[in-house]
């Protein structure tokens, strides 16, 4: 697959901001070393902008970010693109409205994964963002697109735009990059809290029409229009 002239400024401009993204995952520790990653598409094409594998952040540049189709195929780059390319390329061609995904190993967040357990809606800020509660999706090997078969299979069951995936960890879809990214964040916030809240008792869980009145709010009122 050749890339276009039409495409190229779009490239440009998204090359940028997924190099800068990585940033926002080292300022809020939800990574350590060369691991995570973040990826966008590329409107209007079936395309995706992803972190080259085991470049380490302080090295990450725009020109190092890997253009690959929907299949994972590499198409511009220098670099092997991340091992979850496979994954979110199933994610991108499975889930049209996803225009930005997001891996991490965040402490928190991964702890529960490891425990294969969900993180209760008892936080108005999960409300706010997730929807209810953050659901765990099932182990799944690394290298191939079974992970993003695993994201796709709960996340179309749950208005969450987080999945924390068994014995793995965290992933975040969004409407573009920022927004997944921005999940992951509030992902990790959500997961640390409510274990601290479980360390000093039992969390008293949010109604479910309480739930719903949040999300909606949060979604469609909440900041400038």
């Amino acid at each position: 697959m050749t890339v276009t002239d039409d495409v190229r400024t779009t490239l440009l401009d998204l090359r940028r901001e997924v190099c800068a993204l990585h940033e926002q995952l080292t300022r809020y520790q939800l990574v350590v070393w060369t691991a995570g990653n973040v990826s966008a598409r590329v409107p209007g094409h079936d395309l995706l902008v992803i972190k080259p594998s085991g470049v380490s952040y302080d090295d990450l540049t725009p020109e190092n970010m890997v253009v690959c189709d929907l299949h994972g195929r590499v198409v511009e780059g220098e670099h092997a693109p991340s091992s979850d390319t496979d994954a979110q390329a199933y994610v991108y061609r499975h889930m049209p409205e996803v225009g930005g995904v997001v891996h991490t190993h965040s402490t928190y967040a991964t702890a529960w994964a490891a425990r294969g357990e969900a993180v209760p809606c008892v936080l108005t800020m999960g409300a706010d963002e997730f929807g209810g509660e953050i659901p765990v999706g099932p182990f799944a090997v690394i290298g191939d697109d079974s992970i993003g078969r695993g994201i796709v299979e709960t996340l179309r069951h749950s208005r969450s735009r987080a999945v924390l995936m068994q014995n793995h960890g965290p992933f975040t879809v969004g409407k573009d990059a920022r927004s997944a990214v921005k999940a992951a964040v509030m992902c990790e916030d959500v997961a640390r809290t409510v274990h601290v809240a479980r360390q000093l008792g039992t969390p008293i869980p949010i109604a479910p029409d309480r739930v719903d009145s949040l999300h909606d709010r949060y979604q469609n009122v909440y900041g400038q229009r």
